[in-house]
């Protein structure tokens, strides 16, 4: 079978998914809407099946997303290679990377720092849970991802970048108030009655630790789907939630918070990128481990490959 993939239709096919609308893509591409879909119907032709989903916002069917992927992965080769053949390129090349709020607002913070001194790349970064953020990979919205599944995804490399730990911690006032007079019982805390903070629905970190004690009932759970709003729910006494070390040291040494007991959870956080020959790539990655050696817990196998 040979297929014609022209590169105006692939930049197309990326724009409709990225921007959620045929409308929107035309937009973007200067084009008007017709435009638009003759291109998506010619490359569908071609392809002889259908590469999106004509929903609210559009979504790639599953051949739609392995065209994505080679789009992204073309648009940015030929972004390193016309860099390499003409120089500094007037055009910044994309970079799309998936990382878990609780790094980004931690750790990641010096991948940020650092690619900030980068004129050649523009990021993009999708906010997504670590145990949800390599599903970016397998379906071509990202390059790269911080992710907690330590299997390569097909096409990419792997690599081990150590834990983050979490403790479950609350305000002295809260902690007071679902103290049980007896000690010993789920750490000395009714922990079936008091109420606890989670990010949003895929959020399982604090009913993970329920779980680790032994706990089955189920405490009222607010939601606060922001790093920064989920730290202040915490700070104000909401409900107890799982937080970061790094996030929670400053509020221990103030006394704002406390940690209600001794059982924590270390989440293994993985490094996953395409495998392309790609020196922009490589430099991320590199900024990645650096960053990660500085601040996350060391452990964990060596890379693995897919």
């Amino acid at each position: 079978m040979s297929l014609e993939l022209p590169p105006a239709q692939l930049a197309t096919l990326v724009a409709i998914v990225e921007l959620g609308s045929f409308d929107a893509a035309a937009r973007h591409l200067h084009l008007s809407p017709s435009a638009v879909s003759q291109r998506i119907r010619a490359l569908e032709s071609a392809a002889g099946q259908v590469l999106v989903r004509r929903s609210a916002p559009c979504r790639p069917t599953t051949a739609g997303e392995a065209l994505l992927r080679f789009a992204r992965q073309t648009r940015l080769l030929q972004a390193e290679a016309l860099e390499a053949l003409v120089g500094r390129s007037s055009a910044r090349a994309e970079v799309s990377v998936a990382v878990n709020a609780d790094s980004l607002a931690t750790w990641f913070a010096d991948v940020v720092a650092t690619a900030a001194r980068w004129d050649d790349v523009v990021l993009r970064l999708h906010v997504e849970d670590q145990a949800f953020s390599a599903d970016l990979l397998r379906g071509g919205e990202a390059l790269a991802a911080v992710t907690s599944d330590p299997v390569a995804v097909q096409g990419c490399w792997a690599e081990p970048l150590g834990t983050l730990r979490y403790h479950p911690a609350a305000t002295p006032g809260l902690a007071g108030r679902w103290r049980l007079a007896a000690a010993g019982h789920h750490a000395g805390y009714q922990w079936d009655r008091m109420p606890l903070v989670v990010f949003n629905e895929k959020d399982d970190l604090q009913h993970q630790l329920l779980r680790e004690l032994g706990v089955t009932g189920a405490p009222a759970a607010h939601r606060v789907p922001t790093t920064a709003d989920f730290h202040t729910a915490v700070r104000l006494g909401l409900g107890w939630g799982m937080l970061p070390e790094a996030q929670l040291a400053e509020d221990l040494a103030a006394g704002r918070l406390v940690v209600l007991t001794e059982a924590h959870l270390d989440i293994a956080l993985h490094w996953q990128r395409w495998r392309l020959d790609s020196p922009l790539l490589d430099r991320l990655s590199t900024a990645v481990r650096a960053a990660a050696a500085r601040h996350l817990r060391r452990d964990g196998p060596g890379p693995a490959r897919s």
